[in-house]
């Protein structure tokens, strides 16, 4: 579904000549052959929607991070530019969880996996991240999850 909507995304702004649309679609399915490589590496076909997703989330946090770059440089021409990518990305992504969320599918994971400790963390993400990739950001579920396991 999202490889189709990447496709479609593209030739529509390729013809109403939205140049950002078009760099920033381009930019996602070349992460998107990436991840595939990587997929075949392992014996699989092509990357899963949840790999597709995680990686989406990692390029909105790198355009988060050069924004904060940029800003700081009194480069706001730059700043714009990644702003507009995100926009872009986060129009492939399922909508994005709260922290009340976010802390409720945290407990839950916690109680299926019956994980106890922080040695128990690795178990809990992992299921996280196959239930809800793409849904919330990872960084901030981390410190919950510490919370919860302490």
């Amino acid at each position: 579904m999202l490889r189709e909507d990447l496709q479609k995304v593209l030739k529509e702004s390729m013809l109403n000549k939205d140049m950002d649309t078009v760099s920033a679609v381009r930019l996602i399915i070349a992460g998107m052959k990436e991840k595939d490589v990587d997929a075949r590496g392992k014996g699989l076909k092509e990357a899963s929607e949840a790999d597709l997703l995680s990686m989406m989330q990692g390029m909105i946090k790198q355009r988060n991070d050069s924004i904060k770059m940029y800003v700081e440089g009194n480069r706001e021409d730059l700043a714009a530019k990644e702003r507009k990518e995100i926009s872009v990305i986060e129009r492939f992504l399922p909508k994005q969880m709260n922290d009340a969320e976010i802390e409720a599918a945290i407990k839950a994971i916690i109680a299926e996996t019956g994980a106890a400790s922080m040695k128990d963390m690795g178990k809990v993400m992992g299921a996280l991240k196959a239930k809800y990739a793409g849904q919330l950001d990872f960084g901030k579920a981390s410190g919950m999850i510490k919370n919860f396991l302490n």
